[in-house]
Order: C-alpha cells, then structure tokens, then sequence
C-alpha cells in the first residue's frame, strides 16, 4: 500500500484498484488533554479509541447505505481498525460541515452574547475551511463560489445532504436515550462519477452527545449506541 497522508486521527493508504483505505488511530482532537470534535490538534490519545470510531461509524454509514445516501463506504475490517473507502477528491483544501442543533463549541464562544449555552437551534448548517494555521475559519456560500470551491448548486446539495444525514444520526441516537447537539462531516467529489458523497467517518470524535443533560464521551457512546 501506498501512504498518501498522515492525518490527525486516520492515516490515508491508496490501494491497487482505485480504492483507499483508512486505518483509524487512537489519536483524538482537543486541547490540554480534553476532547473537543471543534479542535483542529490533537489533544489526546485514548486507548480504543480509534476500534470504536470505526465500529460507529460502520453502523452509521450502512444506516445510510439503506437509506441511499451517496457515502464513500466500501466495507470495514474491525479488528484491523481500517475502511475501505471510494477515492474522492475535496473542495478546495478540504471543508468540515457543521450541523447544529444546541449552542455549544464554537458557535457559543462566537455568539455568546445572543444566545444562551444548550439553547436549540433549528439544524443550523455551517461550514468551515480546515486550515489549521488560520483556526479553520467559517465562510458562507457566496465566498465558497467567489473563491471557486463550491459553486450555489453544490453549496445547496452539501446543505441538505448534510440535514438529512444529521437527521439519520439524530434518530439513531434518540432511540438509544441519547441527544445529538451537534456533528461535523465531511464531504468530496467521486473520482470516477464527480457526485457529492460523504467522506471520512461518523464517530463520537466528531460529535457532541448527551444523555439527560450529561455529555457523554466517545469511548462510552460507542458502547451505548454499538450494544
């Protein structure tokens, strides 16, 4: 296999025959030794961690598999911690998409002053440039298709991809007892058709979860919702 990229959480391998394969770490972002989906660094390594984000995100994007949702997902091999995925290319550098459905992270350090911390918010889609040097900054649809990396049209599949696939993951999680408040994803263009599908993974690293009113942290999620 051919090392293509050194990632934060997952190391990127191309394989014979167009594919690429992910093999998941037990690195997760945060800061100071706390986790946080928000952070762009590795804040720290938690044994496991890197089997039960694959494990979560496996259920997840065969949940959408059923459902048609475009993903990237061939198969996954647990005990190996990797996933076989489609080749994709992203937009521009690379976006993360933000659905929101509680003010907390970010969105309440930058708003604070007009909202109160956990207030609901009406899937609140918001997207942001990973760029680590400039702290991933947000930009709407109109600097996306100003800079050419997204035109209105994609902007406007990304957005409602991005609520429907939130909405998926929502329910899941209600079934268990367990409240959505927010999740990042990520998206690209198929190599061979050009789509728009989901990439990466959906896991409790990029995710805030509770369970009557009590954050729950990813190791124990993956329990909860892989039982």
């Amino acid at each position: 296999m051919e090392l293509v990229y050194k990632g934060k959480t997952k190391d990127v391998y191309k394989l014979d025959g167009g594919n690429v394969l992910l093999k998941f770490k037990d690195d997760v972002t945060g800061e100071d030794g706390v986790f946080d989906p928000g952070a762009n660094t590795v804040g720290l390594t938690i044994e496991g961690a890197g089997q039960a984000g694959l494990r979560m995100t496996k259920f997840f994007f065969e949940k959408l598999t059923e459902k048609g949702i475009p993903t990237h997902y061939v198969d996954a091999d647990i005990d190996a911690v990797t996933m076989t995925v489609r080749s994709a290319t992203v937009f521009g550098k690379g976006l993360e998409v933000i659905c929101r459905y509680r003010a907390v992270g970010s969105f309440l350090r930058r708003y604070g002053a007009y909202c109160e911390e956990g207030q609901p918010l009406d899937a609140f889609v918001e997207v942001t440039i990973k760029d680590d040097d400039r702290l991933d900054p947000p930009i709407n649809k109109d600097a996306l298709a100003q800079l050419g990396i997204l035109t209105d049209e994609e902007f406007g599949t990304l957005e409602a991809l991005t609520k429907q696939i939130s909405g998926v993951v929502k329910e899941e999680l209600a079934a268990k007892g367990l409240e959505l408040y927010d999740i990042k994803l990520e998206f690209g263009r198929d190599s061979e058709t050009g789509s728009i599908m989901l990439i990466d993974e959906i896991s409790g690293g990029n995710m805030r979860v509770y369970k009557d009113g009590v954050y729950s942290a990813p190791m124990d999620l993956e329990k909860i919702v892989v039982a």
